[in-house]
């Protein structure tokens, strides 16, 4: 399943087209024929594991795939304003317990953290070379570890949790102290838009990288967020893999006092409403709810709330 089939995306756009953005000649004629003023890239190989499997795929997507947007976004001539979503990940990681900032070096020991910053230094670089020359004003956006209804991803703690519960199973974790930044998508979501709109009406200083992270209250490590989630579903069983596992980062946060003080972005969710709505969100689709209706309430209490517990 996907959040597009299951929330009837589709019927609600004037168009769309499924493709590619390894395939160059795909994205440009996509792009030629929507004639978009704002595109917003969040295409990605999104998944840690599987690029140590898959690091080739991984770069073609993360980095080429990009390389074919931003191009075909300059070479279009309606676009105004391009945002890049790329990921929390793409910083240098010294496992430090304050949050990174805009400004700290990029990095990324595995094979999807390293395509990401490598995401970003073709962003800036094309930010950097074809501004006021045409080109649309560029932004990127780096969010923490995003949850929320609609994702059936592998190796993400709430889908295999799902999974878990629906087939009566025990679920295996891999770190259980890893400390993370969750909020829940519709957070950064809500970042991204706002740094749309400052680029296609202010330009230049809005031009560049963005933290859409959490507050620093909801960076939890992960046995704190099944822990949570158990008292959700009280049948929920988890346990420790193991055998040894890949590198994954131990401790992660973002700064968002840029986004804060610069755009008004700030997140309205706490973390345990964030997972309480996550959660509610599966049971309606387990129910077999209209899940497109159940999405655009979470949508309308999301914009509708302030920062609550």
């Amino acid at each position: 399943p996907n959040l597009f089939t299951e929330a009837r995306v589709a019927p609600q756009l004037a168009s769309h087209v499924i493709g590619d953005i390894r395939d160059a000649d795909a994205v440009r004629l996509a792009m030629v024929a929507a004639q978009p003023e704002i595109v917003l890239h969040l295409a990605a190989q999104p998944l840690v594991r599987l690029s140590y499997d898959e690091p080739v795929a991984t770069y073609a997507t993360n980095v080429m795939g990009t390389l074919h947007v931003l191009e075909a976004a300059r070479a279009c001539g309606s676009v105004l304003a391009l945002v890049n979503v790329t990921t929390d990940k793409c910083y240098d990681n010294k496992e430090w317990a304050w949050g990174y900032r805009e400004i700290e070096p990029l990095g990324g020991h595995d094979p999807y953290s390293s395509s990401k910053a490598c995401s970003e230094i073709l962003t800036s670089a094309y930010r950097a070379s074809y501004h006021g020359a045409g080109a649309p004003w560029i932004g990127s956006g780096r969010a923490g570890n995003v949850i929320g209804g609609g994702d059936w991803a592998l190796d993400r703690i709430l889908p295999d949790t799902f999974r878990a519960l629906d087939a009566g199973k025990t679920l295996v974790i891999r770190h259980p102290g890893a400390i993370r930044p969750w909020q829940h998508v519709l957070e950064p979501l809500a970042g991204y838009l706002a740094l749309a709109e400052r680029l296609t009406t202010d330009g230049a200083p809005f031009a560049s990288a963005w933290n859409f992270g959490p507050s620093d209250d909801d960076a939890q490590p992960v046995g704190w967020i099944l822990d949570t989630v158990r008292g959700l579903c009280p049948s929920l069983r988890w346990e420790v893999e193991d055998r040894p596992a890949v590198h994954e980062a131990h401790f992660l946060k973002l700064d968002s006092s840029k986004a804060r003080g610069t755009l008004g972005w700030q997140p309205r969710w706490t973390l345990a409403t964030a997972l309480t709505k996550t959660v509610e969100w599966h049971q309606a689709w387990t129910a077999g709810a209209d899940m497109q209706a159940f999405s655009q309430q979470q949508i309308a209490d999301y914009e509708n709330g302030a920062r609550n517990g």
